[in-house]
């Protein structure tokens, strides 16, 4: 499943030129095309056509971003949808294509001239051309190579990529505990004003307009969970409310809902040197619990559960490879440097040959793209020329190679899963690096914010034991 969205850029065309074809994003560009335009001089290019039709000013490109989740597909399988998409959708612009696979999740980038090469007009960005052609074009292309799309009237449709990643994998976001608040302050509530009061003391400002919008106090910007949902509209909330108080009086809902008021004691295991540091921070921060009687969560802490969850998972790596010290963090990042270093010397042997190799593989591409059309055009139909000519070209170079069409493919598919396997353990290893040095730039923060949080740990076992 594809994550399709387009942005509008005015800022300068060759720094997001640059940015697209990256070599540590693609490796070493080899995951890049570019459409309409060659290599070096896409930029000149796109320039040269804005200024033969006077349009120099105003919106400069527009970057399309495709992003699929971990593990589903590969970088070549990525580029090749990318590609595809380019070519049926926008075959009358200049366009730069960059799969990245610097990150967890595989993501192409499309940036073209907002100028069309062909008509001289500029491109018009609008949410029908989205829904319409964007993403029914890339959702097509995913199913025809075997992958899940999302279903219209789904409501993952206005979720950024970050926020469904995040919650595919069990991760809290912003709006799922907006959520979550929601739905208990409306099973608490008498009526629409105590709805209200409820979300003000969960820590919520209310913003009332034509849609009801609640953030975080510090937050920036409001949510609108009306937009997903017409539950969570004013109208919506006063009915849910009106149905819960009716539901009370028949008899069918009690009185008083039952929320736990602690959390169960868990013992964790003694750490020590660094590992203790951080469970030391995780529970002065209110992540890791010792006492049945934890403080209310604030609105405060609620915007800090997006830290703690990246902190718990620093936590669980440093666990996970019994890491004790800062000591023993470098050394194991020098390791994984070592390791990435090996990996990427064997893909690019790798790459090499299967570049000495790639007009021969796309020779049998081509020969079994195009057999309808040989037959087509032997029986005398016109206007399969051009096909018949490539065709005829890819079966004279596969014979003239000298190896058999089912070696070739059987070679190309090794080929290719190899190179799928080492991008695949170069990404973890990637991961891994950026992981020691994220947790290596934070611990001397995360002593300082020690040093400030250590009066407060007083004040909230001198709470825990008056609550007793």
């Amino acid at each position: 499943m594809a994550i399709t969205k387009i942005l509008g850029k005015n800022h300068r065309l060759d720094t997001v030129i640059k940015y697209v074809i990256n070599g540590e994003k693609t490796d070493e560009q080899i995951l890049t095309d570019y459409i309409n335009c060659d290599p070096g001089y896409a930029y000149q290019q796109m320039m040269d056509t804005k200024r033969a039709v006077g349009k120099l000013d105003g919106r400069q490109c527009y970057h399309i971003i495709q992003s699929f989740a971990p593990g589903e597909v590969t970088p070549e399988l990525a580029f090749e949808i990318a590609q595809e998409f380019a070519k049926e959708y926008l075959s009358e612009y200049q366009m730069v294509i960059g799969t990245h696979v610097d990150r967890e999740h595989i993501h192409s980038h499309l940036v073209f001239n907002s100028v069309n090469m062909e008509t001289g007009e500029k491109y018009n960005s609008t949410p029908q051309n989205y829904y319409r052609q964007i993403r029914s074009i890339s959702d097509r292309l995913c199913q025809e190579h075997g992958l899940s799309v999302i279903m219209q009237g789904d409501g993952s449709k206005a979720m950024s990529y970050y926020e469904w990643l995040r919650q595919s994998k069990g991760q809290p976001t912003y709006r799922s505990m907006l959520e979550a608040d929601l739905k208990v302050a409306i099973e608490d509530a008498n009526d629409i004003g105590h709805f209200y009061m409820l979300m003000e003391d969960k820590g919520y400002e209310v913003k009332h307009g034509n849609r009801l919008g609640f953030r975080l106090r510090g937050q920036d910007r409001f949510m609108y969970p009306e937009r997903r949902n017409a539950q969570y509209s004013e109208e919506g909330i006063r009915a849910a409310i009106d149905g819960n108080l009716l539901e009370i009086e028949a008899g069918r809902k009690p009185v008083v809902i039952y929320r736990q008021p602690y959390r169960p004691y868990k013992k964790h295991p003694k750490y020590k040197g660094f590992l203790a540091l951080y469970v030391h921070y995780l529970y002065i921060l209110g992540k890791i619990q010792k006492q049945q009687y934890p403080p209310r969560k604030t609105g405060k802490l609620k915007q800090d559960v997006m830290r703690f969850e990246e902190l718990r998972e620093q936590f669980k790596f440093l666990r996970e490879n019994g890491i004790e010290s800062e000591s023993q963090l470098k050394d194991f990042q020098k390791g994984l440097e070592d390791k990435l270093q090996t990996l990427t010397k064997q893909r690019t042997i790798l790459n090499v040959r299967k570049k000495k190799r790639q007009a021969l593989y796309a020779a049998l591409s081509t020969e079994t793209a195009l057999t309808p059309v040989k037959s087509l055009y032997e029986e005398g139909q016109t206007g399969f020329e051009a096909e018949y000519a490539q065709y005829m070209s890819a079966v004279m170079l596969l014979d003239a190679c000298g190896t058999s069409r089912e070696e070739l493919k059987e070679e190309k598919a090794i080929c290719y899963e190899k190179l799928a396997d080492l991008n695949r353990e170069i990404r973890q290893v990637r991961k891994k690096i950026s992981m020691c040095q994220a947790i290596l730039d934070d611990v001397p923060q995360i002593e300082k914010n020690i040093q400030k949080t250590e009066p407060q740990k007083q004040e909230v076992r001198e709470h825990e034991y008056e609550q007793r």
